[in-house]
């Protein structure tokens, strides 16, 4: 998927389970993944994790969504959330014609999955951009609709993107995060940034105290995805010895024998869409 458009966003924060340095600002570990893990496995998780990614459509290369329906059980587990919207990708918005207009679709579609699912007003819904480099036209148009229409929506625009440098040209560099950043004309967007490029990502590792999410190399992140299930062999050689043998991420204590890999990611709140219903 890496042509002259790196991909990279999907994801999710960490839970810091022990006391932490004075004057250190709180970090928590969450994790996401395309498929719904089961209620007993999310009880499981939660020993680990303090948020999870929950998916309001059907997430990249999936033709159905197993999160829908189960918020309700997922707070009672005391988890805070991520909210994930899939986004389109630039060909769709090029044969659209019309990329704002698909964006203020998608935006209301995102927006009744929000209200329908019980997430509360002024949640924080990320839009997944999986294609990175510098945004084209379209694609900045189909942004910013999106963010224009979720704020009017009476919810939160953030952008999950990466936020890895790309090579445009051998004297320029473009990071996906601060590009739509610097673009983003007033707009009050979120960012929850992808890097699992060993360093500054440490790897499939559940550290205490978590990295904080400007450890990604994009300081105004609010949440960083340091880890992705599989691995990417090119970004991950430094520590690859991490993953499991079969190139996936498990959370401790869970065999890869389970299947249940894992997207691991780091946030300064426990809850970084403000999406809970209550405060536990």
């Amino acid at each position: 998927m890496f042509d002259r458009r790196v991909i990279v966003c999907t994801s999710i924060l960490f839970f810091a389970t022990g006391p932490f340095l004075q004057g250190q600002a709180q970090t928590y570990l969450g994790f996401d993944r395309n498929g719904y893990p089961g209620d007993q496995n999310m009880a499981g998780l939660r020993k680990t994790f303090a948020f999870t990614g929950y998916w309001l459509n059907n997430p990249p290369g999936a033709n159905r969504n197993t999160w829908i329906g189960n918020r309700k059980a997922i707070e009672g587990l005391g988890y805070g959330f991520l909210l994930l919207f899939n986004g389109r990708e630039y060909a769709q918005l090029k044969a659209s014609g019309n990329a704002a207009r698909v964006g203020t679709k998608d935006a209301a579609t995102a927006v009744e999955a929000a209200r329908r699912e019980g997430f509360p007003k002024h949640s924080i819904i990320f839009l997944d951009q999986e294609q990175g480099g510098r945004m084209l036209p379209e694609q900045r148009d189909y942004i910013h609709a999106w963010a224009d229409g979720v704020v009017h929506g009476g919810y939160r625009a953030g952008v999950y993107c990466s936020g890895i440098p790309f090579r445009e040209s051998r004297a320029v560099s473009i990071v996906t995060a601060k590009d739509i950043q610097e673009h983003a004309t007033g707009r009050e967007i979120h960012f929850f940034v992808s890097n699992d490029q060993c360093g500054p990502s440490p790897g499939c590792v559940f550290p205490n105290p978590a990295p904080k999410p400007s450890e990604s190399g994009v300081a105004f992140a609010e949440a960083w995805q340091f880890a992705q299930s599989p691995q990417r062999l090119e970004m991950t050689a430094a520590c690859r010895q991490t993953y499991a043998q079969d190139g996936n991420c498990y959370p401790p204590g869970v065999p890869p024998t389970s299947g249940l890999d894992v997207d691991v990611n780091t946030a300064a709140s426990s809850d970084p869409s403000q999406a809970r219903t209550s405060s536990k």
